[in-house]
This record gives structure tokens, sequence and C-alpha cells, in this order.
């Protein structure tokens, strides 16, 4: 085995799903192992065989998989205490997945032997051994799980020792080692792993790590640097309690700081696109925070740092973003200084003169609006707006006369009315929209009394909505910001409004994503 070589195993579909929160279909599932396949990870581990419908019908769905690089794994534990291997029906129930490879749980801390399944030191290690051994001759491919590993060396590192060797007569690919509480320690993870790997070899050994302790990705990576030639983790650290080790965070540590070899490095640059993919069929908002592929994960926000970025990426870049699918932002704030904004500018498609009368004066407005509770971090499409406006570079499309809102509750419905009144091309349009909520009703009277005029409004739809109160001393008199994010199908953009109304905020919020969308359109 070349020696910087690394196994990548995937068990997103199996440990990630028993995260809160986390439920994939079967098509999900299905759709996953596809693309975990094409981004070239080596082992996909799929679940239980048996424990649920869901699982019973992906593993029967999952053989007609045409996967080209990946192999699929099923889950499962060694035989009972007591009883022969080939008359155990959870390891037929692994053998009728018709998976190529198993893996395989087994006890290797005697506290667990001796008090939760209640058998002797003896029985375990025949228990490991004859399971392994029985699902080998049947043609498979076993890893062994060595469940509590590191507990179990702690409190007696021969029998943990003779529970892997156990597992290797039995024909096992690999010994995995498992911090199942994640509450090791990286120096001491990190030698026990040293010890396994002078025992067994590097190629037979890995590791599966838990976040307990925020150190899944630094236990990983101190595994793989002991010797260990594959490493288990799920994707965005999905996982039960705080989380599995997370691979969107493994992966690129592996191959861009410790010269790893994999054959999913060559499509490294697809990361970010990887873990958003994993988000949308969970349902989750994506971590803006989370290294290498989060929005901010390549973020400046002082007016040094961009200065510095933009003459020398590598000087506040540990990496290049592209490298992981993302890009650099800059963010505009009170702290902005003239080469940020240009920055941003550039970014948002807009040429600023750095050193022009224009720029002092956007940089103080952009400085006086964020005094009043403006935020144009998560708002991108009301910044671009404002330096267009302060370039000449848009026009009025409309013009509000007035609007309205009324709020009716009647017997158990509540129905939010909202009157609109706008000139569009010198015409005045009123229109009169209901939804449930105010800035629903909004959102939509007001496009409807655009429509005629702008008809690709249709395409747009109010993505989320968030307020935030800036002044929480003043009650329900308190400055308010709103932000909102749209989309159309094919962008998504952020716009913010802040005023001591709620309504009005938004009212401002719902304004600058309308015209956001007229300008991208009109400049398509």
């Amino acid at each position: 085995m070349n020696d910087n070589a690394v196994k990548i195993y995937d068990t997103t579909l199996r440990d990630g799903t028993q995260g809160e929160g986390i439920s994939f279909s079967v098509t999900d599932k299905l759709l996953i192992a596809e693309k975990l396949d094409a981004f070239g990870v080596d082992y996909i581990e799929g679940g239980f065989p048996g424990s649920n419908p869901r699982d019973i019908t992906f593993f029967a769905e999952a053989q007609k998989l045409k996967l080209k690089h990946a192999k699929l794994a099923a889950f499962g534990s060694t035989r009972r205490a007591g009883a022969k291997a080939d008359e155990d029906p959870q390891l037929r129930t692994l053998l009728d997945s018709g998976m190529p490879v198993m893996t395989l749980v087994g006890k290797t801390w005697d506290l667990h032997v001796t008090e939760i399944i209640r058998t002797t030191l003896e029985e375990n290690l025949a228990m490991i051994e004859d399971s392994v051994r029985y699902l080998v001759a049947q043609g498979r491919e076993v890893i062994y799980d060595a469940e509590h590993f590191f507990d179990g060396y702690r409190a007696d590192p021969d029998y943990a020792i003779r529970t892997l060797a156990a597992a290797m007569r039995g024909g096992a690919s690999n010994l995995t080692l498992c911090d199942t509480n994640g509450g090791s320690m990286v120096n001491d993870f990190q030698t026990i792993v040293q010890q396994v790997v002078a025992e067994f070899g590097g190629d037979k050994v890995g590791v599966h790590c838990h976040n307990d302790c925020g150190l899944g990705v630094a236990l990983s990576l101190a595994g793989v640097a002991a010797g260990a030639g594959l490493v288990q983790g799920t994707a965005n650290g999905y996982g039960e309690r705080t989380g599995n080790a997370n691979l969107m965070t493994i992966m690129p540590s592996l191959f861009l700081k410790m010269g790893k070899t994999a054959p999913c490095a060559a499509n490294l640059g697809e990361l970010r696109e990887l873990s958003l993919y994993f988000d949308e069929l969970a349902n989750l908002r994506p971590d803006t925070k989370a290294p290498y592929v989060g929005t901010s994960a390549f973020a400046h926000k002082g007016g040094l740092h961009a200065n510095a970025a933009q003459k020398v990426k590598s000087s506040y870049e540990h990496i290049d973003p592209a490298l992981v699918g993302n890009r650099t932002r800059v963010l505009v704030s009170d702290m902005a200084g003239r080469s940020s904004v240009a920055m941003k500018a550039r970014e948002l498609g807009l040429e600023l003169d750095e050193k022009g009368d224009g720029m002092k004066r956007l940089i103080e407005e952009l400085k006086e609006l964020e005094f009043q509770g403006y935020e144009f971090e998560a708002a991108d499409a009301s910044l671009k707006l404002l330096i267009a406006r302060s370039l000449g570079q848009t026009r009025d499309y409309f013009e509000v006369v007035s609007y309205r809102v009324m709020v009716e509750h009647h017997g158990a419905d509540l129905t939010a009315e909202a009157t609109v009144k706008v000139k569009v091309n010198g015409e005045t349009v009123h229109t009169v929209a209901e939804c449930v909520g105010p800035v629903g009703a909004l959102d939509k009277a007001l496009r409807q009394a655009l429509d005629g005029a702008y008809p690709q409004l249709r395409e747009m739809e109010l993505r989320d909505y968030k307020v935030r109160i800036l002044e929480s001393g003043l009650g329900a008199n308190s400055r308010t910001r709103v932000l909102i994010e749209s989309g159309d199908g094919g962008e998504i953009w952020g716009t913010v409004g802040v005023s001591d109304n709620i309504i009005n905020a938004s009212w401002e919020a719902l304004q600058d994503a309308v015209n956001y969308k007229l300008v991208q359109t009109e400049s398509r």
C-alpha cells in the first residue's frame, strides 16, 4: 500500500442518520450513494439491513445501482453469544442484503462484554472470529468496527488487542478503531493508534471518531498521522449527540495539508457542492462557518484584511478557496475601507474608482447606514443596488404611491390584507392581496401590481424571512432589522430593511428584492 494512500469511508447513511433531525428517504439514500460514488469515496455504509422498512427497501434497490468505484457496505454486529455463525439471523440478513462489504461491530471493552452482553471474555473473542470468518467464507469483504476500542484499551490493553487479533484471524480486511463515546484526547488517541499500527500494519487499521469533545476531525487526522490507512466519517459531521467526524473537513485537510492521496482527491473542487447537496436533502440550513466549505470560510470583513488579500491571497487565506469549490468574499460593514468596498463591488459585477470622490461618499453612506442598523453581510442584493445607484447605473422601475396592511382575526381564521398603489411606466396600478401574514400579503400585492409590466417577477419567491430587534431596551418601540432571502430557481439573493416599524422594514427589503430581480433580468 502507498504510504500516503488513505481510504475514505462514508457512514452518513447509517451513523449520520442517527443524528437529531436527520432523516433521508429511500430515494434520498440512493441519490446520495450515487453522488458519493461520483465524488470518489471508497466505501459507502448504507445502514442496518432488516432493521426497518426504509433500509430493507434501500438495500433491495441499491443492488441495482451501477457504482463505478465505491463499495456499498451493510452494517451489523457479531453473532449472539452461544449461537453458531451460520445460524445467526442477523448475519444471514447481512448476506441477504447483497452488499459486497459487511461492516461488523464487536465488543472490545471488557466492561461491555461482562456487563452489557453478559458473556465471557473468551466467548466474545469466538463471536468476533466466527462471525468474520463466516462472512468472508461467503465471499464478502469484512471491515471490523472495534466498538469502544479506546475505552477498552485503557481498561485492558491486552484484551482489546486480542479482540482485534480475533477479527484478523477471521479474515477482516480492516480493523477500524472506534472512539464510540467521543471522549478521547488527541495525544492519547494517537499513541494508541500507533501501537495498533505497529501490531497489525497501517493498511489494516482505520479510525472512527465522534465529536463529543469537539475533536472529531482532530482525532481522525491524528489517527491517519499515526499510520491508519482508512478514516470513517459523515457528511457535514451529521451524527448522534454532537455528531461524527466531519468528512468535509477531514478530506481537504488530508489532501491539501498532509499530502495524503485517495481517488476522491481529484474531485476536491466539488467539495462545497457536495456539502450543500447533503444539507439540501436533509432539509438543513448550511453551516456558514463550516471550515473549507462554509460561505464565511474565506470571507473578509476588516478593510486591512481585504486590502492584504487583494494583493496577496495567501496573506489571509490558508488555501486557494477554488481548491474546495469555494470563493473569496468581501463583507462590507462600518469597518470597510476603500479597498474592501472596491473589491466587493467587483465581486458584484460593478467597477468603482477606489480613489474617486464617489467612493468617499459611498463609504460615508455605508457607515451611516450601518450605524442606523443596516447590515449587508447577508444582503448582497441591497448592497449591489446601493452601489449601482451611487454610480447612476440603475433606474426606477416603479414608484410607490402608498401601501397599507390590515390583519383580521375572524373566528379561528387569521388573514392579512395588503393594498398597494404604485406608478409603473406612468400608469397608476392599485392592487389588493390576501395572505396568512402581513409580509406575504405585501409581497403578493406588490408583485401583482407589477405583473403586467414585469412578468419575470412570477419566477421569484420569498424563501426566508428573519427579524432582529436592534434596541431591545425600547420594547415594542425598538428599531427592527429585517433580512429577506428571495430566489427564482437560478439565483438566491438577500435584501435588508431597517425601521422603527417592522412592516416598513419588511417593505424596504421587499422593494429591494423586487428591484434586484428586475436589474438582474435587464442586465442579462
